[in-house]
């Protein structure tokens, strides 16, 4: 397949730049993916449109303010997303990624907010490997670093960003984007639904830039991902196997769940297996899925590796008419955006 066949077109204004005014407003629109067809909801209404008999399953990464400005030589400022601390042990050395890397000389000194300054040690396309001169830990992050918005938000984040750009559940540390299906969610809203007899699950994967990088092949299956670290403990995995075989559904809030889940999946077993690890796992259309029965999600960036991943769980044209249909009825896409749920 080509990249290009992950195409539709959206006017910028539906390209929510701040999120609803109050967390869980958004709409919902659900689409049958055995049939196609297409309903419209709130997210509200989530506990009545989901059997009591499912196992909702969340990402509890927390995102980190990794989003960085250092000042280079004379007085240039750049911006740097530091992506994952490098194993030196220490936290000191880390992978950032900048625009025009490949300008930053080798031993180019930085200086950063707080005192800290780095060396750049290599460079690679947008990427840069600094070393800082003491390790970087999360009260530093807190304290000088910005919310790491995507690129398509086109303002400064603002400190209400802090609080919407993270999932109410968000427990440790380590994502540079948030897994953005789970902001819809408020603790009100999953109280209801186990009052109604859904049970809830967490597993972890700490979204990197495999989750968004662009692809920049024409043939889909020539993209590589990058890795991303994420866990799903024995005890997690041997209730949603005893779930599944008592004929629950899983339903993934989030396309890095869907990954997290189907990475531990053991296809010979038919069964989930612990794991804790990298994964590079590239979900497309010709995907089998094993675990994942439904998918709550937000609306993705054309040409995505996301949209490629619910176009392989509901079919490339079936995603792509609803999507059509959201941008006629003035859905608003992407992170802050409205959500869509796949039964």
């Amino acid at each position: 397949m080509k990249t290009t066949d992950f195409s539709f077109d959206l006017p910028d204004e539906l390209i929510a730049q701040h999120p609803s005014a109050e967390r869980g407003g958004s709409r919902l629109m659900v689409l049958d993916r055995s049939t196609g067809n297409v309903s419209h909801h709130l997210v509200a209404e989530l506990p009545e449109l989901v059997s009591p008999e499912t196992v909702i399953v969340f990402n509890d990464s927390r995102v980190r303010k990794a989003r960085l400005y250092g000042t280079v030589g004379e007085g240039t400022e750049r911006e740097f997303l530091l992506v994952r601390a490098l194993s030196d042990g220490e936290h000191t050395t880390w992978e950032a990624m900048t625009r025009r890397a490949r300008s930053l000389r080798p031993r180019a000194a930085v200086r950063f907010p707080g005192g800290r300054s780095a060396v750049v040690l290599g460079r690679r396309d947008m990427f840069v490997d600094l070393r800082f001169d003491a390790p970087l830990d999360e009260a530093y992050f807190a304290a000088h670093g910005h919310v790491p918005l995507p690129p398509y938000i086109d303002r400064a984040d603002e400190h209400s960003d802090e609080e919407r750009y993270q999932t109410v559940y968000a427990r440790e540390p380590g994502s540079v984007a948030a897994p953005t299906a789970g902001l819809h969610f408020t603790p009100q809203l999953i109280s209801t639904l186990e009052a109604r007899g859904v049970s809830i699950e967490w597993v972890r994967l700490h979204v990197g830039i495999g989750t968004f990088l662009p692809v920049r092949v024409e043939n889909v299956d020539e993209h590589v991902m990058h890795e991303e670290e994420c866990e799903l403990t024995a005890e997690t995995a041997e209730r949603l196997n005893r779930a599944r075989r008592a004929g629950r559904r899983l339903l993934a809030v989030g396309t890095t769940t869907v990954r997290t889940l189907e990475s531990a999946w053991d296809r010979d077993r038919e069964r989930l297996v612990p794991f804790r690890g990298p994964t590079r796992l590239f979900i497309r259309p010709g995907y089998r899925f094993g675990a994942v029965d439904s998918l709550f999600t937000n609306f993705h960036t054309p040409h995505s590796t996301l949209l490629m991943l619910v176009s392989a769980f509901a079919g490339r044209e079936r995603v792509l008419a609803a999507y059509e249909e959201a941008v006629r009825r003035r859905y608003r896409f992407f992170s802050y955006g409205d959500a869509m749920l796949m039964l």
